[in-house]
């Protein structure tokens, strides 16, 4: 499984080679049953890497489960069941809830995010500020609340930004030595910090264009100048208290790194029950 590794350095990183605490308190054969509950309100993601993060300790351990990622949870919700060897548990509960609030955390601030431009013609998507090795849960969690993955890395398209443009010469000079480079399925996206290195984008022939801590007002411009020829992304310091007023102004896209880099977890517990 591609997240396995994630789960296996987290592991390592909290167990080492002993938990001092349950290796002298419960007995090796000893099983129990155990819910992982929701204790506010959001939307589920990484339920099954919370699992496996169990079954790597215990091959034994079995789960029923209420809920599947993607689904609306409720406080006090019981999202799955699962039973196994009561060390397992308790060694693997940490790592577990790390990866399934975290994870949560950026689907419910996805799905907010996407309710808030519902109406408009913007999609949401996150960036690559993600937390060094947890990218690909990042961004799988973006998709489960609804929103679209930008660049997963410096391979997936070319994307000039401030510092290219000012080391290459200019907007125009980047895109040229670009596309004489890159194949022809590479899109060149160009960063743009106001209106005239817009028409320079533009005129250069770029994919897509990026309005960078742009104004409302030059963000509407854009748009008009534009005419939909390209499409614009709107990027930089977006909150969700302005992100309405950027959805309304035309733009194509709205990044957001605070989806991935700067989340809160979503709440949710873990507790043995007979």
């Amino acid at each position: 499984m591609h997240y396995e590794e994630i789960i296996r350095r987290g592991l390592k990183e909290d167990i080492n080679y002993i938990d001092v605490t349950t290796d002298n308190l419960i007995p090796e054969e000893q099983e129990s049953n155990a819910v992982f509950l929701a204790k506010e309100d959001g939307v589920l993601c990484g339920l099954e890497v919370a699992l496996h993060t169990l079954g790597l300790l215990d091959a034994s351990v079995t789960a029923e489960v209420f809920k599947k990622d993607g689904d609306a949870l409720q406080n006090g919700e019981i999202i799955a069941r699962v039973h196994g060897f009561t060390r397992a548990l308790l060694k693997g509960e940490r790592t577990a809830l790390n990866l399934l609030q975290h994870l949560s955390g950026i689907a419910t601030a996805t799905a907010c995010a996407v309710k808030t431009v519902e109406g408009t013609r913007a999609s949401v998507c996150d960036t690559r500020k993600t937390l060094p090795g947890l990218r690909v849960l990042e961004k799988y969690a973006v998709t489960v609340g609804g929103g679209k993955n930008h660049r997963f890395n410096l391979s997936d398209a070319a994307l000039i930004k401030d510092n290219h443009v000012d080391a290459a010469g200019g907007i125009g000079k980047a895109v040229s030595i670009l596309r004489a480079r890159v194949g022809h399925t590479v899109k060149i996206e160009v960063e743009t910090r106001d209106l005239d290195e817009l028409a320079d984008a533009l005129s250069a022939g770029a994919d897509i264009i990026m309005l960078d801590n742009m104004s409302l007002a030059d963000m509407k411009e854009a748009v008009r100048i534009t005419a939909g020829r390209v499409p614009l992304e709107a990027s930089g310091g977006v909150t969700q208290e302005t992100l309405r007023a950027i959805a309304e102004t035309g733009v194509d896209l709205i990044s957001i790194g605070a989806l991935t880099h700067s989340v809160k977890a979503l709440d949710i517990s873990m507790k043995l029950r007979d």
